[in-house]
């Protein structure tokens, strides 16, 4: 068989095994409110700015931080309604902790910054190595997954997702459930709590999920990748993962 066969052959595989997972392991859950719960974000650039205005809008109770001190969040305290916490403090209480921080700052977040979060806490890892603004990372430049690299770092399980959503888009396209073309977004992650947990959080924000499998295939999510920045619905996000190359290209290596 030719190369360019077999290559298809794996896609139409990987396709097929991801499609099951999706339809009999983890479906989609209906679209609901999952409840108000106390969620902390460490991080207020684009991602985590805009996840603090859609989820203080959604009625939950958001703790955000920064490196540079909640000082520095007033605006957006004041437009959103969330409380402005050291980093340190980010994490007390929360059910769902979202870490969306540059890669070279995870190793610098405060120590047990985890230890004052809920029993069972779901964390979010939005991170993306780009070593321009990283430096090099030699476990990843070695095939580690971001992911697992950075909880590593942190010494706790995460869930990978919305590393590759425009920032835009958590604000201007998030649809009811059950809207045709609904763009949905890649989950990845060990602890398959966590992950519903983080699934039924993006469903209320108005996207589908797909379940991208367990941390060690999150390197399907990865800069550089088909479904990185693609806007696409759950089958078209099934069929760019099972697209993805372990290989990682010149623009995104040190």
């Amino acid at each position: 068989m030719a190369h360019t066969e077999l290559h298809r052959s794996g896609i139409a595989d990987r396709t097929a095994e991801l499609v099951e997972r999706q339809n009999h392991l983890c479906p989609l859950s209906k679209y609901r409110k999952v409840g108000s719960m106390k969620i902390g974000i460490i991080g207020a650039g684009n991602i985590g700015g805009n996840l603090t205005r859609r989820l203080t809008a959604l009625g939950h109770d958001v703790s955000v931080a920064n490196s540079r001190g909640p000082e520095t969040l007033t605006a957006l305290a004041e437009e959103t309604g969330a409380t402005p916490v050291a980093a340190s403090e980010a994490a007390r209480d929360a059910r769902v902790v979202v870490v969306t921080v540059p890669l070279k700052a995870v190793p610098d977040l405060p120590a047990g910054f985890l230890d004052g979060a809920a029993d069972g806490v779901a964390v979010i890892d939005t991170g993306n190595y780009y070593p321009q603004r990283d430096g090099r990372i030699a476990a990843i430049e070695d095939g580690l997954p971001e992911s697992r690299w950075t909880e590593q770092q942190i010494g706790h399980p995460v869930i990978k997702a919305f590393n590759g959503t425009y920032a835009q888009d958590i604000l201007d396209r998030g649809r009811p459930q059950g809207t045709p073309g609904r763009q949905a977004l890649p989950v990845a992650g060990d602890d398959p709590a966590a992950k519903q947990a983080v699934r039924d959080l993006v469903d209320e924000l108005g996207f589908d999920t797909v379940d991208a499998g367990g941390l060690d295939d999150s390197w399907r999510q990865q800069p550089g990748t088909p479904v990185y920045g693609f806007q696409g619905d759950a089958d078209a996000i099934v069929k760019a993962l099972a697209e993805a190359s372990p290989e990682r290209t010149a623009e995104w290596r040190a």
